[in-house]
């Protein structure tokens, strides 16, 4: 089986708080609460950025809850961990801005499957492709966050939604040569099982915003 779409990978304690707290922000969000309006605003600033690298963001991306579910791990992991969460949850700001009617995190949407869904159905396009093969060919989660970035740009003006607790948790495998590795597999397994159904069409309350432009309230 593979995880496209309506499947969803079990998470680990790090894509269970990044789930969390994405609903939390995105519900916010939509129902236009000025606390969670300003807090994308802020995480946006940090996207494709190291953690250690935007200090404005210490206190909004993690929380306690964070901490208690982590099981005991060194100091190595514990970074490692919380780089992937932030980096996560910035892009999910990005990737939600301006789309107020979507629900730009959904769950079992994978990342291989939604960067085939940006190309016409039945057909490669094949500068895109070389950038989804360069975002599999990074080899620090720094090069990952940028990379990522810019695929989850294009994510957003098609309004294609992804799935951000299992994205975090690919991130936190991608430290790993082996989990790097797994992770490369199933975001190509995901771009080449991929294909249209009729529930991809825009439903109600998820994707049924044509905005392009960046108006946000912030």
């Amino acid at each position: 089986m593979t995880t496209t779409d309506t499947e969803q990978t079990p998470l680990t304690w790090v894509g269970e708080f990044v789930d969390q707290r994405v609903r939390e922000l995105q519900e916010g969000y939509r129902l236009d609460r000025p606390d969670a309006v300003a807090a994308l605003a802020r995480l946006r600033r940090g996207a494709g950025k190291q953690i250690e690298d935007v200090p404005d963001l210490w206190g909004l991306v993690l929380d306690e809850r964070f901490y208690e579910g982590a099981p005991r791990a060194g100091e190595d992991v514990m970074r490692d961990a919380e780089t992937a969460a932030h980096t996560a949850l910035t892009l999910y700001a990005l990737h939600q801005q301006s789309r107020r009617d979507d629900r730009m995190h959904q769950r079992g949407r994978d990342l291989g499957g939604a960067v085939r869904r940006l190309m016409p159905p039945g057909e490669i396009d094949e500068p895109l492709r070389k950038r989804f093969a360069k975002l599999g060919s990074a080899t620090t989660l720094g090069a990952l966050a940028q990379r990522l970035r810019e695929i989850v740009t294009l994510l957003r003006r098609d309004a294609v939604p992804l799935d951000y607790g299992l994205l975090a948790d690919q991130i936190h495998q991608f430290r790993t040569l082996e989990g790097a590795k797994r992770v490369r597999a199933a975001w190509g397994r995901g771009f080449h099982a991929y294909r249209p159904k009729t529930t991809d069409s825009p439903a109600p309350g998820t994707e049924t915003s044509d905005e392009t432009t960046d108006k946000d309230h912030s």
